[in-house]
């Protein structure tokens, strides 16, 4: 799918594939450690090979996960990773799923967060996921003022890290309601605005 950020810049989003590790690796090493402290909780320049395992194991049901590629003006692929994200259902809750979502630091303000998670909640509800359980540091206060924005109601904190519980339809709801970026028309069509 393609579409445009709030300025304007082209991107293209679709389903991650085993085949991305290329990609998957050179996104993640790409954002500050800052940032890969912020989605990691930890401070190395990559995750271990089990979790970028885990990240590319998709399969459409278990694990949920879109990708936005840098595409040209006229649309093509120019094939640079700027954001991911993830829902991984829960064995215990099957009808709930874990959520993630990553944007590399130059690409931060621009709703393309937004474009991920209104993606993969319309997959989720598709799915029958009817919530995502989102666990981000304490210290995270753009994804907390993210997650909160979308619904999301905290359901647990231990002084590092805080749990939230986002409604799929609600959260579906409110970005329907905004649909900014302008881009969400690409995902929702009509049922925007």
């Amino acid at each position: 799918m393609r579409t445009r950020l709030a300025d304007g810049s082209p991107v293209c989003i679709r389903r991650i594939r085993p085949a991305d590790e290329a990609l998957m690796r050179a996104g993640i090493e790409r954002l500050s450690p800052r940032s890969r402290y912020l989605r990691f909780f930890s401070g190395g320049k990559l995750p271990p090979d089990w979790v970028i395992d885990r990240l590319l194991d998709v399969d459409g049901h278990r694990h949920l996960a879109w990708g936005a590629l840098e595409c040209g003006g006229s649309g093509e692929i120019e094939g640079e990773a700027i954001g991911a994200v993830h829902a991984f259902r829960t064995e215990a809750e099957p009808e709930c799923a874990e959520f993630s979502v990553a944007v590399l630091d130059a690409w931060h303000g621009r709703g393309l967060g937004r474009l991920l998670t209104a993606t993969i909640l319309c997959e989720a509800h598709e799915q029958g996921i009817r919530a995502f359980h989102v666990d981000t540091l304490a210290e995270n206060a753009g994804a907390i003022e993210f997650v909160t924005s979308l619904g999301g109601r905290g359901s647990g904190a231990d002084g590092i890290t805080r749990s939230f519980r986002l409604d799929v339809g609600g959260a579906l709801a409110i970005l329907r309601r905004a649909c900014d970026p302008p881009g969400l028309r690409a995902i929702f069509g009509e049922d925007c605005g």
